[in-house]
């Protein structure tokens, strides 16, 4: 049989003194407290009890960082998977606020159902979900952990819960180093869908600076 959980985890608060929007910038790794963080949704993981089978991240730093008090304590190499990366976006690098003020920029913003400023909901999902069908299908049996990005974790909520994935940013129910939990059961005429199942906040984040996530 396969798997029997998937957690999709969010990394910890990265370094990031000038408030940027950072993408998929690289030299933006995690901070003191993200890394603090990250050890404490590693630790809430193996307090579940549920044995822990295969460890995913996305390439960049900050994902990478987090996952590494996953591979102390359960004993697994992340297996990097481009497909669970922070999407593209035009205002990569830039304060959000300056670059909104900038005329120049809202043509970005025509379409946000879309969205017009990166790459779009439907892309963004398509890949993550393919990257949890294989994730689930390469084990025997136990839980998964893929560490990814705020965005990522949340449209793939919102479209396996059948909603919308145009959502307002602000919104976004993703803390730092949060866990969102997923089966895959049979669904209409036995076809497997996902269902989520759980969703945790473990890590201390007050005071912590979440500004860049895209």
């Amino acid at each position: 049989m396969p798997a029997e959980r998937l957690h999709l985890v969010r990394h910890g608060e990265v370094h990031n003194p000038r408030r940027v929007l950072y993408g998929r910038l690289p030299g933006f790794g995690l901070s003191v407290d993200g890394r603090r963080m990250a050890r404490q949704v590693a630790e809430h993981v193996q307090g579940l009890e549920r044995p822990v089978s295969a460890l995913v991240a996305s390439p960049l730093q900050r994902t990478r960082e987090s996952s590494e008090p996953f591979t102390e304590i359960f004993g697994l190499e992340a297996v990097i998977d481009e497909r669970v990366i922070e999407p593209t976006n035009v205002f990569e690098g830039r304060r959000m606020k300056q670059a909104l003020a900038n005329p120049l920029n809202w043509r970005h913003l025509r379409q946000p159902d879309l969205p017009s400023w990166g790459e779009p909901y439907a892309s963004i999902v398509g890949r993550v979900v393919e990257a949890m069908n294989d994730a689930w299908e390469r084990v025997p049996d136990g839980d998964v952990v893929i560490v990814s990005h705020q965005l990522p974790i949340w449209v793939t909520h919102l479209a396996i819960a059948h909603r919308p994935t145009r959502h307002d940013p602000r919104k976004r129910r993703c803390a730092l180093s949060s866990v969102t939990s997923f089966e895959r059961r049979d669904g209409a005429a036995g076809a497997p869908r996902w269902v989520e199942v759980a969703y945790a906040e473990p890590a201390s984040t007050a005071g912590a600076v979440d500004v860049g996530a895209v």
